[in-house]
């Protein structure tokens, strides 16, 4: 019942609000708009002010959280400074000085990234120099090469009248043209009086080609057949003599059953120079040195005399074969009988293969002091000398430094480094900083080697 109460009392409720609604509505809405802006002025004000409470409240809230921040940062520093005098304790470093370690360490990591980039840089330098140094070495040829171009490779004939050129050259020029044809060398005759130059890179053609000439203008008939008759015969001459040259070279050298051909070629070398030295000379000078440091070292004698004998034998045939002259010679020793143990010594000399035995090491120490012992090849005491003073100098003054030796006339210094003041990547900025000045103070021919050396050794004695 009671229910049913409720829900007449909610329909009489709603009749009645439906009746105030339409009659508000149909009084006009003047009055309406009255009636309902007072109540929403007042919601507006007290929004307001709720509004300004929490922002009071909040304002409040962020001053106690600032507060408490405040006192946490504080906790922080004191608990940071104690960490720091744990660690210090622990440690048994000062905060100055861990810095300093740290630094230290940064410092040996940026070292070891440059080391690292040097041998990078070195390493792509040496693949970009191979497609570049050929026009390179083109241009300082053409500018350089011309003195030295003048005395290896030009003959001179002398003549007793100047009438003899003309003859020499013949009628329309066939005379010159049999005698170049034949002999495969350049006739000059130019206003030079009483003289015709003889140029070829073949010492031995050009010598033939002089030969011929001489032998011509003593019979005074040149015509071509003449010309060909006195080329065989001048060719047939030094051959012999050639022969006679490299059995004469063996004997100074002390050297028994070489290949006939082998002499051949040896004899040839006669007429070939190296920096100005006479390659025969200096084989022959070679071979003696190399029996005694054999004799010293208790290695074979022998086998260090026959290939220190032979070991620029493939300077003979360069021009017809290709390759170094040191591997070229090997081929040849060994196609004509001579040991593996000769040919390797031979082949070793200029590190184009590793040395593998004592006799081969011998060989390459013997010719280093051959071409660096003074006057060898064209260079004075004094300069010489200073050159290895100089590079010594260069060296030395770099920190860590022990020792330096100049080697083989100076084309190689090996720097002798202690290992408890130079690290490996230390030893590598070392040896590129040296070079670098040695390109900066001096001015030397070809190249020259830096080697940086860092030995450590550890010795105990049992008792």
């Amino acid at each position: 019942m009671e229910i049913i109460g409720a829900a007449a009392l909610i329909a009489v409720g709603l009749v009645v609000a439906t009746l105030v609604y339409t009659r508000g509505h149909s009084g006009g809405a003047r009055p309406t708009v009255a009636k309902r802006d007072a109540p929403d002025t007042s919601s507006r004000e007290a929004e307001l002010s709720e509004r300004e409470g929490a922002l009071v409240r909040r304002e409040e809230s962020l001053a106690r959280k600032e507060t408490e921040l405040g006192t946490d940062r504080e906790a922080l520093s004191t608990e940071r400074t104690e960490l720091t005098r744990s660690l210090e304790r622990v440690s048994g470093l000062s905060a100055a000085k861990a810095k300093q370690v740290l630094l230290k360490e940064l410092e040996d990591q940026a070292r070891h990234d440059a080391a690292r980039l040097i041998r990078q840089i070195e390493e792509e330098t040496k693949r970009d120099a191979e497609r570049r140094v050929r026009n390179i070495l083109s241009v300082c040829m053409q500018r350089l090469a011309a003195g030295h171009a003048a005395e290896t490779t030009v003959s001179v004939v002398q003549l007793s009248a100047d009438d003899m050129k003309g003859r020499i050259i013949g009628r329309e020029g066939r005379n010159i043209r049999a005698l170049e044809n034949l002999t495969g060398v350049d006739f000059i005759i130019d206003d030079t009086p009483g003289a015709v130059v003889l140029s070829g890179f073949d010492g031995v053609r050009r010598e033939i080609a002089r030969l011929t000439l001489e032998k011509l203008l003593l019979d005074g008939r040149i015509h071509p057949a003449r010309i060909e008759e006195m080329y065989y015969q001048a060719k047939s001459e030094l051959e012999n003599h050639i022969v006679e040259i490299g059995e004469q070279g063996v004997f100074d050298a002390g050297v028994q059953g070489l290949n006939p051909e082998l002499i051949k070629l040896l004899g040839r070398l006669q007429f070939r120079t190296s920096y100005g030295q006479n390659v025969l000379a200096h084989s022959i000078e070679v071979s003696r040195l190399a029996a005694m440091m054999a004799d010293e070292l208790g290695a074979s004698p022998t086998t260090a005399r026959r290939a220190a004998l032979l070991h620029d034998i493939g300077k003979a045939v360069t021009h017809e074969i290709e390759g170094p002259h040191a591997l070229v010679g090997g081929d040849l020793a060994r196609k004509h009988g001579e040991s593996e143990a000769v040919a390797h010594a031979m082949e070793a000399h200029h590190n184009e293969v590793e040395p593998q035995t004592i006799e081969a090491v011998i060989v390459q120490a013997a010719d280093a002091l051959s071409g660096a012992r003074p006057g060898a090849r064209g260079e004075s005491l004094d300069q010489y000398v200073k050159r290895l003073r100089d590079l010594e100098q260069i060296a030395t003054r770099h920190k860590g430094v022990d020792k330096v030796y100049a080697m083989q006339a100076g084309r190689e210094i090996r720097v002798m480094v202690s290992p408890g003041a130079i690290d490996d990547d230390a030893a590598t900025m070392l040896s590129y900083e040296i070079a670098r000045e040695i390109e900066k103070e001096l001015e030397y021919p070809g190249q020259i080697k830096v080697t940086v050396i860092r030995e450590s050794r550890a010795v105990e004695y049992a008792r």
